[in-house]
């Protein structure tokens, strides 16, 4: 899942692809480079100016228009809003992606009705609200707990199963060890039913984890992908793409390689 911004004040990129001929430009880079999915996201997660309806809108939809007419990708619209998810499905969106964990009550009835994939994201308090000092008896009880209650959710809004994703919300209201111990426990999320995402791309627990700056993330970032492969996330929702394929097909390998058998011991004349 390559990440493209239609934001001004992009945590990561900071706004370098906010003009939409950037933001096109990104996209046909990371289709060549083998995404498979494209995320569209018009408000970024943590606090800012606020954004209106409108102007999300704004943002989102002509962009969810061009490029499910240039490319053969299937799109996905960052949104927390039921009308915004809305308007992109009719767009051509066929995900929705929701780090509020479905806050808005319209959001599941709008994603049944398009027929689309929805990302259940858990988050202790809601998007764009800081949360410094996030306090859990056990991170990876309670963010299992949750998603498997939106899950619930989900199916009973007449979203099938296979349409559900589930996703820990790395950052979004833990501490950075909170973030590395879901990482870690991505098994025990895996193991609730339901395609896991991992969006661990250059997060700030990683900087504080090994004290990198912003733009000096990328290996850990690619590492904890393959971790994440590991354990179980079949969805990876990253800035670098082609690092990201070229991590995600070694493990493939690797996993999948057959066990040639016990190596004999050969005597050296």
């Amino acid at each position: 899942m390559g990440i493209l911004n239609r934001t001004p004040d992009s945590f990561y990129d900071r706004g370098a692809t906010y003009e939409l001929d950037a933001l096109l430009r990104r996209a046909e880079r990371i289709v060549d480079e083998g995404a498979d999915l494209l995320d569209v996201g018009g408000v970024k997660a943590g606090p800012g100016p606020e954004v209106t309806v409108t102007e999300e809108l704004d943002r989102v939809v002509p962009v969810v228009e061009k490029l499910t007419a240039r490319f053969d990708v299937p799109v996905s619209v960052d949104t927390w809003r039921a009308t915004v998810a809305r308007a992109s499905f009719d767009a051509g969106a066929v995900v929705g992606n929701d780090i509020s964990g479905f806050a808005d009550p319209d959001y599941l009835s709008v994603a049944a009705r398009a027929g689309a994939t929805v990302v259940a994201t858990h988050i202790r308090l809601a998007p764009r609200v800081a949360d410094p000092e996030p306090a859990y008896a056990d991170v990876v009880a309670t963010v299992a707990g949750f998603l498997a209650d939106r899950a619930r959710r989900a199916r009973a809004a007449g979203i099938p199963a296979e349409r559900v994703v589930l996703d820990a919300g790395l950052d979004l209201g833990k501490t950075a060890e909170q973030s590395l111990q879901l990482l870690r426990a991505s098994d025990v999320l895996a193991g609730l039913g339901h395609a896991l995402l991992l969006s661990a791309s250059n997060k700030t627990f990683l900087g504080a984890r090994f004290g990198l700056e912003l733009h000096e993330r990328r290996e850990a970032s690619l590492c904890a992908a393959a971790l994440g492969i590991a354990r179980g996330c079949r969805i990876l929702r990253v800035h670098d793409v082609a690092g990201t394929v070229r991590v995600r097909d070694t493990m493939a390998a690797l996993i999948c390689a057959r066990d040639p058998g016990p190596v004999l011991a050969r005597r050296v004349p």
